[in-house]
């Protein structure tokens, strides 16, 4: 044997053997029943893989899922989606360990995302059908009819935990909801979308819709109102610029917290408490800003400071509820680090500058008052008023 050759082996052995990530790629793996199968691919999310051979004379699949990483508490589930992307219309193949503690498999029609797994017939035969549980491996073994002679399909995978003998939903974070793509049993071609389908184009629209709302506007809004008034060439523009600004946080927001509730009703044993909560208070909040600003007595009436003071406190507790809660949306959709930091930075960037103002603000108030010139006429609604930065409108 030439001696470049040998070494070659001699390398590829010694990384089978002290690199488990490589051991764990499917062309590697042996089946403990000695099963072979002609194609396999390594899943991009989640520690799972695909095996199977194609029978193009009879439109049958033999296949293999294999997952990773879970414990005799976890199920595990890999389906054929036959008319769009996502879990919901899945033809699935569930194993879990039943009541004995045996591995055990079956099949399960997902109708809608607050499924239960129940079992249930598929829309195509699964002649034989089968589980095996090895050193933390859960692995489906089935025979498959594929439809109307189709080779090529949309995949889902996932897993979750068992409790009372039943699966529970799945993480809705992740991996979990980047687990699909497509598979073509004929070509052995197979891709990911990673994007959850539709439900998670819901959830990123929902983060969206927030963060920029409730997380940057409503800062925005509330910057302009406590810096610009002090300056007297931009009032009665500020006053404007801050309804303006804090009415479309609010109308934006409104349409972010409805795609919430829809979510939640969607996802149904999945609670985000703290988020959820949040997400409530903070539009009855914002609501109460609306009529507040409906109610708003003028500059010289009695109540004016008591609506001050509730406009102020309103609106910040607002702002620092909406900052909180966005970081919790993040963790949940736990979406790439660039998307968190973009948003740290929206909110670095709005402290740095509210700090500058607020330090350049004092600097022009105590200037004007010890020139005797902190009152100036044709304030907003032509009243005179003080231009000690206060948040007033």
């Amino acid at each position: 044997m030439d001696k470049s050759l040998k070494i070659l082996l001699l390398s590829s052995l010694l990384l089978s053997l002290f690199s488990p990530s490589i051991a764990q790629t499917c062309g590697t793996y042996q089946f403990s029943s000695n099963k072979l199968f002609a194609t396999c691919t390594d899943l991009p999310y989640l520690p799972s893989f695909l095996h199977w051979t194609y029978h193009p004379s009879n439109g049958t699949v033999d296949l293999a899922y294999r997952h990773a990483g879970v414990d005799t508490s976890a199920w595990v589930a890999w389906a054929l989606n036959l008319d769009k992307a996502g879990m919901e219309g899945s033809q699935t193949l569930v194993a879990l360990h039943n009541t004995t503690g045996a591995a055990h498999a079956y099949t399960s029609d997902v109708s809608s995302y607050s499924t239960t797994l129940a079992q249930s017939n598929l829309s195509f035969n699964v002649p034989s059908l089968s589980a095996e549980y090895v050193n933390n491996v859960m692995i489906i073994y089935a025979t498959l009819v594929l439809p109307s002679g189709r080779t090529s399909f949309n995949q889902v995978w996932q897993n979750g935990v068992v409790s009372g003998g039943s699966p529970q939903a799945h993480s809705f974070t992740g991996d979990n909801m980047r687990s699909t793509g497509t598979v073509d049993f004929a070509t052995g071609q197979t891709s990911s979308t990673g994007g959850g389908g539709s439900l998670q184009r819901r959830r990123n629209v929902h983060g969206v819709l927030n963060a920029v709302s409730w997380g940057t506007l409503m800062p925005i809004g509330a910057i302009i109102a406590r810096y610009l008034k002090v300056f007297k060439s931009a009032d009665p523009a500020w006053f404007y610029l801050h309804v303006t600004c804090q009415s479309s946080a609010y109308i934006v927001g409104v349409a972010g917290w409805a795609t919430g509730l829809k979510l939640g009703s969607d996802s149904s044993g999945i609670e985000h408490t703290t988020h959820r909560n949040i997400g409530i208070t903070l539009f009855c909040l914002g609501t109460l800003q609306v009529f507040a600003l409906l109610l708003r007595p003028k500059k010289d009436h009695k109540f004016r400071l008591y609506w001050n003071i509730y406009h102020w406190t309103v609106g910040y507790v607002a702002i620092i509820l909406s900052i909180v809660n966005v970081f919790e949306g993040l963790d949940i959709l736990s979406p790439s680090k660039n998307w968190k930091r973009a948003y740290i930075g929206v909110i670095i960037f709005l402290g740095s500058n509210a700090v500058m103002l607020e330090a350049y603000t004092w600097y022009i108030v105590l200037k004007r008052k010890k020139t005797g010139s902190d009152k100036y006429p044709n304030g907003a609604n032509g009243q005179t008023h003080s231009t000690w930065p206060q948040q007033t409108v």
